[in-house]
Order: C-alpha cells, then structure tokens, then sequence
C-alpha cells in the first residue's frame, strides 16, 4: 500500500536522467502494492531549488511527463552529488489528482518535499496549528502538514540540522508512516523515518563497509513543540534545549556511495543487497556520505545497533519471465515454493521435522492452554485449513481469529496462550496490532511470514519464516500453499513423540514427500480450467461449496474470484446447504463444488444430491477416477490422491487458476485489482 524508493549518490557522479531513471525504475518495482497516481522529486537545473513531477494514474504516465519535462532541461550532466524521492499514492485522504500525489511539497519554492506511506491521525489538529501561523494547504492530503511543520520548525529555529528537524515533527504525529524528507536547505541530504509502515536503506559502495553494524544515537532530551488538545488546535509550548549526539558514525571506509531508501526490497535488489530494516521511530539521516540511525529516547528492548542484512533474493525473482503477469508466475511457481518451504525441515529418511525458529520453545508451547491463529484474508483462510490438522496432532484447543475482529472485541488473553500471526507482508496493521495487545497481555507471540525484517518478523518471540520468495500479484497465491505447509509442520513437531500418532504422522509425511510431483499434476489442468472460465466470465455470481478440510479451499477460492474478477462470489459451508443458502440454487447458477474421498465424503455427496435436486449443474473438483462423484458433475476436475490434510494444497490450485482466467477474460488488472494494495498497512 504505496510505495517509497529514494535514491542519494555521494562522489559517485550521475547525471540528473540517470537519477530520475532510477526514480521510476524503483517505483515500477513497488507497483504491485497498489497505487493511483505517482510522482519525483529532484534538483532543479541550477541545484538550488527542487523540481517536481506529478501525476494521476500508472508510473508509465509519470515516465511520460518526466520524457516531456527533459526536454528544454540540462539532464546530462554528471552530478557527483544529488538525492530524488518517490512515490506511488494509495488514497486515503483525497480522491487520485495531480494536487494529492506525492510528493507533497512545504511552499510554493519546494523548501521542503516529503513523501508518506501510512495515515496520520491527528493531522486536523496540526492543521490548525499551521493555518492559524499563516499557512494556506492546496491538497487535501494529511501528508501535506507534514511538509509545512518541519518548514514551520526551519523558520523558528535555523541553526537545526535536518535530523533534528524531521525529530521534532515525527514527535508530533500520531498514526502509521514511513517518511522520506528532501530539501533545498540541504542539499544533498536525505532523511527517513518509519512508525508502523515498513522502510529499508539499501547501501552500495565500491569496497566493503568497516562493518556490518550500525550503532543507533540517542538524544538525552525529548523536544515537544506542540500541545494537542481532545477538542481544538494545538499551542506551542516552550521548547527544551536540544542536545547534539556526541558522534557521528562513519561507516564507510571509502567515500564513494550509493543510499537507497525503500518500501521492500523487490526496489533496491537491483541495486544492491545490502540493505538495513528500520525500526519504528528510527530516523535515518545521510550527510555528507554518511548513514547515521538515531532516535530521541531508549526503550527497554532496544537494540544498540542495526544490522546490514544480505539480501539472497535475485532480480530474476521478481521478473515475470515468460509469464504474462506475475500472479500467473506465482501459481506455476509452487511446485518449487512448497519445496522451498519443507527444505532443510522435512526429513523423509529419519522422519523428523525441524523447525529452528521454534525449536527453543517446543516446550513451552506444549504445556499452554491454547493456540490462537491470527490473520486476515488469505493468511485467515491458511489458519482454517489447518485448525482440524492441529486440533488432532496437539490435542489443544485451535482458536482462529480474524485480526480486524480481534481488537475490536476486546479478546481475553492470558499468559499461558500462545498466538500465532500470519501474515505474507509481516507488516500488516490489524495484525501486528493485534500482536502488541497480546504480546502485552504476556502471550508467546509466533510469526507466521514471507519477509526477512518485516515488523511482525521482529516483533515475535519465535517463528517461522515460510521462504516462499517474493510474491508480486496482490492476490496472494504460492504465500498461502507456504502457509498452509509451515503451519502443517508444526503440528509434525508437535507430536514427534506421541506413539499413538506415529502412522498418522507417516502418512503426512509421505503426503509432503510427493506434494510438489502432485502440485505439477494439478497444473496441467490448466487448458481445462481456461475452458470452464470461458463458460463463467459473463455470469454474476458464483458459489463455491465443500466441507472439511477443503471448506478453507472454498473461502479462499471465493475470495481469489472477489479480488480479481470484481465478481460475487461466495464460500459455503455444505453441511449449512439446507439452512439458506440453498435458496439461490437453480439452473442457472453456477456452482463449483468439492468432494474429496475424505471423513465427509458422504454428507458432501448428499449436499451434491441436493443441488442437482434443484436444477443446478455443479463443476465437481474431485480425486482422479472417482466415477461415482462424476456422474452428479456436470464438469469435472481432477486432482491427485494425497492424504486427507493435504488436500487443501491440491484443490486450491484449480481455484486460483479459474480466478486468473475469468479476469483475464473480463480484461481485469490480474497483479494488480481495483481498490486493493499488496501489503495492507493501515487500517
């Protein structure tokens, strides 16, 4: 959900055109968050001034105006020093216009440009603040006090370094937000800062860094500017005494760098792989080549320095390659993403499973009163599919939680439960929202995710990171096959030692063994499914039943055909079949329908009876060669037999392939859809 990607070189000369080629290069690789309008920000000719380009709609349309504005413009000179930001807008505050994308701008001169990821919750307040000192707002952003505060701050106190200033102003906002500050009062300086919104700095140097910590800075005093009142503007209060850091860290042996400041690191891979997570409140701030990472005041469990991370993603990963989009990429990845998930955990030979993320609190997780599994949408719909799994092999109670509900209700959390948080992002808001509240409710909190760094990663006790690689589409596919696996192992884990589960235990095993062979399997039905989505583009509305394990593949299926194709869709329970939904069937609805040779089989059979009853000419997902389930099918898919838990991996295949299909054939935008953003970072 929007994106930053600002680049700063330092005695390593670039000419402005390779600068805004970097600029609109990172943000094409941030598409897939999601976004309606996009903008830069770069020096003006003459290097004392700031120039910004703005625009409604695709990154290609800002690329074209950037092609329009070089034209007249002195682009070609090497510039041994120059920072640009960027940015594509998800709406929040403001319809998509030229005036509300970023970046957003102080005054008419441009002092100061910054860019926002996230939502500031208290911008009324500061609002009137600044409008009662004179100044007039053009946009309807909350972004755009963020510019005139630390312009406001400039004005009052010159002698401020650029940190310094972006300290105070962030002292000031309440809510989410990833910020990246530009100004022409220091030129060639970039400072950024992250509060529930992820943010990484990527470096690139000639030679080695002198090493691969960073220390942080701590300033001894906390400055205020402001006072906010419940109901009217903020006053300003007497300010306390700034204090200077007593060292500035260099860490470069050389001089001659490269920063890189970004959303996620599908932005920078190409640039560099050596990037640095922030945390919440950090304030990064570059000058005169030097990275330093300071924040105002120390919290018990703060690290004394932030590590520079290796990054093992390649930019062949995030390339569709010979794919038409990338979320068609991810679903014929996943014979190799599951692989990729059990690979140095799952050992076939002896039997075990390993999970190191965990490992050190097996113990205590087995003597606690409950597992909660917490998610939203398809990361929920991984916690469904595996609760009957988890229920036998730990014999604890599964609770599964969706974590928009779960504050809401105000949960009863006690220290001897142990939450589960799934998220493919790591950073979504609900979620990590709802792992403080029970992380400070004295709960073991386990992360679930797809991303090295992400808050959720940091934020936990112990986890499991799912290695499914990176995931482009918005409509998340391999991610949730990963989930689904981790969450199965570690109900492996869980009864490696009770005897009465051993053939149980083997035959998941054996089940995992030939998981990918049957995934390769599943996806040849690919010409087949095309054919049955030629038949269902055009209609309305769409049901998706089954039961059991495979009630989790209708909800996730039905959410798949929401997201992408804009059309009705609706997961049914079949054993609820006959207390109302059984209303909507006829001849003319169309309807897909799950039956597996599993413990339901036979109430699934009588719900199929059903429908057929009524008129209706179910599209049947079963086991190859089940003849007696094919003669109530009016279009058959068949998958391979595998064990009864597993069979969620299998039958959700067909579903992602048929909501690709129906979109492209309704010219939906497949990675990215309507309304949607990758990673969900505000409520």
């Amino acid at each position: 959900m929007c994106g930053i990607f600002a680049y700063l070189n330092y005695l390593t000369p670039k000419t402005r055109r390779e600068v805004l080629e970097y600029l609109v290069t990172g943000l094409k690789r941030l598409e897939y968050r999601g976004y309606d309008s996009a903008g830069v920000a770069v020096d003006s000719d003459d290097g004392k001034g700031i120039t910004l380009v703005k625009q409604t709609g695709k990154v290609k349309i800002l690329e074209d105006a950037i092609k329009e504005f070089m034209t007249g413009h002195d682009i070609d000179t090497p510039i041994s020093t120059h920072c640009g930001i960027s940015h594509t807008r998800w709406a929040t505050h403001g319809v998509p216009s030229d005036l509300n994308s970023h970046p957003q701008r102080s005054d008419e001169e441009n002092s100061f440009v910054v860019v926002h990821n996230g939502i500031i919750t208290n911008y009324k307040d500061v609002k009137k603040f600044l409008e009662k000192r004179g100044y007039r707002f053009e946009s309807e952003t909350d972004t755009e006090i963020i510019a005139k505060l630390v312009h406001h701050l400039y004005l009052q106190h010159p002698n401020y370094s650029f940190r310094e200033l972006v300290e105070q102003v962030i002292q000031q906002m309440e809510g989410a937000f990833a910020l990246a500050f530009k100004s022409k009062h220091f030129p060639g300086e970039c400072v950024a800062t992250r509060r529930g919104s992820p943010l990484l700095v990527g470096i690139k140097t000639k030679t080695r860094l002198a090493t691969d910590h960073i220390p942080i800075l701590y300033g001894k005093d906390q400055l205020f500017i402001l006072e906010h009142r419940p109901h009217g503007a903020g006053r300003e209060v007497p300010m306390i005494p700034r204090t200077e850091s007593t060292s500035e860290f260099q860490p470069l042996e050389d001089k001659e760098v490269e920063y890189f400041f970004a959303s996620d690191a599908s932005a920078v891979i190409e640039h560099t792989n050596r990037v640095i997570y922030l945390e919440d409140d950090d304030v990064a701030a570059v000058k005169d080549g030097a990275l330093s990472i300071h924040r105002l005041k120390k919290s018990l469990d703060d690290k004394h320095a932030r590590e520079i991370i290796t990054l093992k993603m390649e930019i062949q990963e995030i390339m569709k390659g010979s794919y038409e989009y990338f979320m068609q990429k991810e679903i014929f990845e996943q014979p190799e993403s599951v692989i990729n998930t059990m690979r140095g955990r799952v050992n076939l030979v002896n039997n075990t499973v390993t999970l190191g993320g965990i490992k050190e609190y097996i113990p205590e997780i087995k003597r606690c009163r409950r597992l909660m599994l917490i998610g939203c949408g398809t990361s929920y719909h991984s916690a469904v599919a595996t609760r009957q799994l988890l229920e036998e092999l730990t014999e604890l109670p599964v609770m599964v939680e969706l974590a928009s509900d779960f504050l809401d209700r105000n949960t009863p959390i006690f220290r001897d439960d142990v939450c589960f948080f799934i998220s493919q992002s790591g950073e979504t808001a609900d979620t990590l929202m709802a792992l403080r509240y029970c992380k400070q409710r004295g709960a073991l909190i386990v992360g679930i995710t797809n991303t090295v760094g992400s808050s959720i990663c940091r934020e936990s006790h112990c986890g499991v990171h799912i290695n499914a690689g990176p995931e482009i589409g918005v409509a998340s596919t391999k991610a949730y096959t990963s989930q689904f696996i981790s969450l199965v192992m570690f109900g492996l884990v869980m009864s490696e030692d009770r005897i009465s589960l051993q053939t149980r235990r083997q035959e998941i095993l054996e089940g995992l063994k030939n998981l990918d062979s049957q995934i390769k399997e599943v996806l040849k039905l690919d010409l087949q499914v095309l054919e049955i989505a030629k038949d269902l583009f055009q209609q309305k509305s769409l049901l998706i039943m089954g039961r059991g394990y495979n009630f989790a593949t209708c909800m996730e299926g039905a959410l798949k055909v929401k997201e992408l194709t804009y059309m009705h869709c609706e997961g049914i329970m079949a054993g609820e079949l006959k207390h109302g939904p059984l209303a909507l069937v006829d001849d003319m609805m169309p309807i897909v329908m799950i039956v597996m040779r599993d413990c339901v089989y036979n109430k699934t059979i009588n719900a199929i009876q059903q429908v057929k009853a009524r008129g209706g000419q179910p599209i049947v997902i079963c086991e190859e060669n089940d003849k007696e389930t094919m003669q109530f099918a009016h279009k058959v898919l068949e998958v391979p037999k595998t064990v009864d838990c597993l069979q969620g991996v299998l039958t959700v295949i067909p579903m992602q392939l048929l909501s690709y299909h129906i979109a492209v054939l309704r010219g939906c935008n497949v990675d990215c859809p309507r309304n949607l953003a990758k990673s969900v970072t505000v409520e």
